[in-house]
C-alpha cells in the first residue's frame, strides 16, 4: 500500500543517515542524527519549525 511504501522509504533513510552517523567529525555525525530524527518524525507525524520553514522557502521563494 502507499502507506507502506512511504513508511519504508523514510525508514530506509533514516537507516542510511544512521550508518553513516559514525562517520567523520562530531559536527557530521549530530547531522546525521538529525536527518534520522526527521525521517522517523515524517511517519510519525512530528512536524519541527524546521520542516515548516522549509516548505515556506521552497513553495513561496522567502528570501530570494
Amino acid at each position: 500500500s502507499l502507506t507502506q511504501s512511504r513508511h519504508s522509504r523514510h525508514l530506509g533513510a533514516c537507516a542510511a543517515a544512521l550508518a553513516r552517523f559514525g562517520r567523520g567529525d562530531l559536527a557530521v555525525a549530530a547531522e546525521q542524527l538529525r536527518l534520522a530524527r526527521r525521517e522517523l518524525g515524517r511517519i510519525t507525524g512530528h512536524v519541527g519549525a524546521e520542516d515548516v520553514l522549509d516548505i515556506i522557502f521552497r513553495d513561496f521563494c522567502v528570501g530570494k
